[in-house]
């Protein structure tokens, strides 16, 4: 095959030796990161394509990823209400604008993808928050950069580690300005939260690190 860049076919094989090249395992973490960096020398492009990488096996996992609340054993009474609400949505559909305090709602127009909520009965991330958090009599909020300033806020700088059970979980395009925060999960321990990711997706259990742009969390319980 001659070498073309406008090739699709051409294209891929390139990728293919980049990423693929020198007996390379690619399902070897350190040695897929090394892939990626062959291909486009930046940590942050790293870091992106990781991520999203993350995200597509999470949603490949959808509905039937395993619930693990182990870490969650010693929780308080109203810490397990929340958790209980917010997985008992598993399954429901996002709605932009959609849900709050009473449940499922109809959304309305418009995301910033341009996706309306309008015609979809389920929940967005903040409506999920409202929704778990007021089965437990705690009222939230409607938007995500108001609920980080409610709680004990946990700074990103501490790491995913300072986060316990029932904690909110906040990404921002900027981490380290709440100005910038645009995206809220609970965190249910061992890594993962209860996400309601975006429009085509269905309240689900995702890696924290499905989510680029971890901006710490706050301990409202």
């Amino acid at each position: 095959m001659e070498r073309d860049p406008h090739n699709a076919f051409d294209a891929a094989l390139g990728a293919a030796v980049y990423l693929c090249g020198r007996g390379r395992d690619l399902t070897k973490s350190s040695q897929l990161r090394a892939a990626i960096f062959e291909y486009n020398r930046s940590g942050e492009y790293v870091n992106n394509v990781s991520n999203w990488i993350s995200q597509y096996r999470a949603e490949a996992k959808g509905s039937s990823v395993g619930v693990d609340l182990s870490g969650a054993s010693g929780a308080s009474g109203r810490t397990k209400k929340v958790l209980a609400a917010a997985l008992s949505q598993r399954g429901a559909p996002y709605s932009w604008g959609g849900g709050g305090p009473k449940g499922r709602s109809y959304g309305h127009c418009c995301s910033p993808s341009g996706k309306s909520g309008a015609r979809t009965k389920g929940f967005d991330y903040s409506g999920l928050t409202m929704f778990a958090f007021a089965r437990a009599g705690i009222k939230l909020p409607r938007t995500v950069a108001a609920q980080a300033s409610r709680g004990q806020r946990i700074p990103a700088s501490r790491g995913k580690g300072a986060l316990r059970p029932g904690d909110l979980v906040f990404f921002g395009y900027a981490p380290g300005r709440d100005a910038t925060i645009f995206h809220v999960g609970i965190y249910t321990g061992n890594g993962q939260m209860i996400n309601a990711a975006r429009p085509g997706t269905v309240v689900r259990l995702d890696p924290v690190d499905a989510m680029s742009g971890y901006a710490g969390g706050a301990r409202v319980l």
